[in-house]
């Protein structure tokens, strides 16, 4: 696998991060990881905001947050231009963000999930790709939406 992701996670979802990295390089991705470096408590949206401009600006091909719920990380990163960031609690949630949305960015809740569980979730969001087809047109709605409000 050639694919070069960025990694962060806030205080909640420090830990199930640094496993997490196990996982990734088992499977051969490649990944910087942008923080949060302890359990201390953090802000979220300043490590979603760095996932997603790395995402957005192309230095890595997708990303991957963790947080206690995922859904503050998701809603922070998909403020990003760009960014397409979905919330996972399950393999299939994970693959059908993929192959029919085009998620860039994988947001995973730690504290719904156990280790086995994240690591079938991540496994299962890469495994996955774009299905294209009737999902292209969908996914193109979304950036014209970000072009229209930007305007």
């Amino acid at each position: 696998m050639s694919k070069r992701i960025a990694l962060a996670a806030d205080h909640a979802g420090f830990d199930e991060k640094e496993k997490i990295k196990a996982t990734l390089t088992e499977m051969g991705v490649d990944f910087v990881d942008l923080g949060t470096t302890s359990t201390d408590s953090v802000d979220y949206p300043d490590f979603a905001l760095k996932v997603g401009r790395a995402v957005a600006e192309g230095e890595v091909d997708q990303g991957l947050l963790v947080c206690g719920s995922g859904t503050g990380m998701a809603i922070a990163a998909n403020k990003v231009h760009g960014v397409r960031a979905a919330v996972a609690w399950s393999p299939e949630i994970a693959r059908l963000a993929r192959e029919h949305n085009d998620a860039n960015v994988l947001s995973l809740p730690a504290r719904f999930l156990n280790d086995e569980q994240a690591k079938d979730i991540v496994k299962a969001w890469f495994d996955a790709d774009f299905e294209g087809g009737r999902h292209e047109r969908r996914v193109e709605k979304i950036t014209d939406l970000e072009k229209n409000d930007a305007a």
